[in-house]
């Protein structure tokens, strides 16, 4: 679902009191700074109010090629057309040596999206097939729906975009089991994303780099916590392991997790 409009308010005004330029001011700075010169946008929303906080709202409307963040729909795809059964299907490695060597072995669905690997959802892909894939993307509303780079190649540096905004959108969805899909299925994808599990919040998240030249990084999805559930995108000019690492700060800064 995408919203015309949404609330954009700091939450550094309600959790740290005083006034509001002043709180706003004081985090999108700490970002600035921790950032380093690097491009980058933030977007963190309360899933129950709406009320959000956003770094480079300009940079949070761009489109750009989703990389690996793209598995936790294409997971979805997979499941509900039947081009896997569960995400304990193994699929064999095929003998190649790829760059990662966590890439070099069997995997499952699950494993597939903890370990980023690629040839696992390009295999998958070419199951799905083109049509079916098509009316997914459209069933979903995801980016600009553009399969046009290949089917097992859209996604990677190629004719697939979506934007930060979209990318929230989406997510919030999943999270409030929504999306056009079983809901078992929803919380089976949701359920191979965590990332990290404390005792007051669990991460769920899925990191994305564009590993051409590692000038694009995303972490995408949700958290949930005692207090309620929070949704983020964030892409920034580097890796997907750095836009993981402003992700963590800043939900921290935000007092909406803290470490254990």
């Amino acid at each position: 679902m995408k919203r015309i409009a949404a609330l954009v308010l700091s939450f550094a005004l309600i959790i740290m009191g005083g006034n509001y330029a002043e709180a706003k001011t004081n985090i999108q700075t700490e970002i600035t700074d921790m950032l380093n010169g690097k491009d980058a946008t933030i977007i963190i929303r309360n899933v129950k109010t709406d009320k959000e906080f956003i770094y480079n709202k300009q940079r949070s409307e761009q489109r750009f090629t989703p990389e690996s963040t793209y598995k936790v729909p294409h997971a979805l795809i997979g499941l509900s057309t039947g081009a896997v059964r569960d995400e304990y299907e193994v699929k064999r490695w095929d003998g190649t040596v790829r760059e990662f060597p966590d890439w070099n072995r069997d995997h499952s669905l699950a494993s597939g999206m903890r370990y980023s690997v690629i040839w696992y959802y390009q295999s998958m892909a070419r199951d799905i097939g083109e049509e079916r894939m098509q009316e997914n993307l459209k069933l979903m509303d995801y980016g600009n729906e553009d399969i046009s780079g290949g089917i097992d190649t859209f996604w990677l540096d190629s004719s697939l975009k979506i934007s930060a905004r979209e990318q929230t959108d989406f997510f919030e969805d999943l999270v409030e089991e929504s999306l056009p899909y079983d809901k078992q299925q929803m919380r089976t994808v949701k359920r191979m994303m965590i990332n990290d599990e404390q005792n007051h919040y669990t991460i769920h998240g899925k990191t994305g780099t564009r590993l051409t030249d590692y000038g694009l990084g995303w972490y995408t999805g949700y958290v949930e916590t005692d207090k309620g559930d929070w949704v983020f995108a964030v892409n920034l000019a580097g890796s997907g392991t750095e836009a993981k690492n402003v992700t963590v700060d800043v939900l921290e800064k935000l007092k909406i997790i803290r470490k254990e």
